[in-house]
């Protein structure tokens, strides 16, 4: 004999099922088998309403069976946690929850990039506008102005939700980019660190230091290291020994290198 039956008195929805009566005697049952069963054949009663509010998020990059499967846990928990003796509708109750439930996995299971929560609302707010106004902007998409006056947002906050929009998924960075015929991906459009900004910070910094520097100890630096003379034709060429051109690089270069550091500090 069946302990809860769906009422064929209509609620706010088809599938609302009065399971009132039902509720009360949960709320009466000691943890065990009896309330166990009860409690599951509340929850099969009540499963099309929480489909029903998963289909709302179709399309989303999530597939149905597993937003069923998310809304199904909400309505586990809005039935373990409801309290009839408050005089709620079990439904204006249960809907949050199962709702809640369904954006929480959207948030800690969907994005493939770490989106901070202020951006993943803005992105919320632009995608409802984008639907919304496309009916009313048939055969174009909306502009930045007309999505900023119809959701109250500025233009930067409507930009970085839009940008958002495709947070959802990573693109490969081999993926081919839209219109390319040569296959041009994204991987190709990625800067990387140029040493020659490091050479020209350095060759500022030591320039004042140079300066300080004798004509000869300037003439052996530039042979050295612009040239790229060794030691003994640079020796051969100034009349001493390469021994001597050793020392006064290295002593050059440490004079240098204290110089530039008390310039810093």
């Amino acid at each position: 004999m069946p302990v809860v039956t769906a009422s064929t008195r209509q609620h706010s929805h088809d599938d609302a099922p009065d399971t009132a009566a039902a509720f009360a005697r949960l709320a009466g049952l000691p943890d065990g088998p009896r309330r166990q069963a009860l409690r599951d054949e509340i929850v099969g009663l009540w499963l099309p309403m929480a489909h029903r509010v998963a289909s709302r998020y179709r399309g989303r990059g999530e597939r149905v069976e597993d937003l069923n499967q998310v809304a199904a846990l909400g309505l586990v928990k809005a039935v373990n946690r409801y309290d009839p003796s408050l005089g709620n509708a079990f439904e204006s109750y249960a809907v949050p929850t199962i709702t809640g439930e369904i954006k929480r996995h959207f948030r800690d299971h969907m994005w493939t990039l770490h989106v901070p929560r202020r951006v993943q609302d803005l992105r919320n707010r632009v995608r409802a506008a984008l639907k919304e106004l496309s009916q009313t902007t048939p055969g174009r998409r909306p502009t930045v102005t007309e999505l900023a006056a119809h959701t109250r947002l500025s233009e930067d906050d409507v930009r970085t939700g839009l940008e958002a929009l495709d947070c959802f998924v990573a693109l490969s960075l081999d993926a081919e980019l839209p219109g390319s015929e040569d296959g041009y991906g994204l991987a190709d459009t990625l800067g990387e660190s140029d040493a020659g900004y490091d050479l020209v910070v350095d060759r500022e910094a030591v320039r004042p230091a140079l300066r300080t520097l004798s004509e000869r100890d300037r003439t052996i630096l530039y042979l050295r290291f612009f040239r790229g003379m060794t030691q003994s034709d640079i020796a051969r060429q100034l009349g001493i020994s390469q021994m001597h051109v050793s020392r006064l690089i290295s002593n050059c270069c440490t004079a240098l290198r204290e110089q530039v550091r008390s310039d810093v500090t």
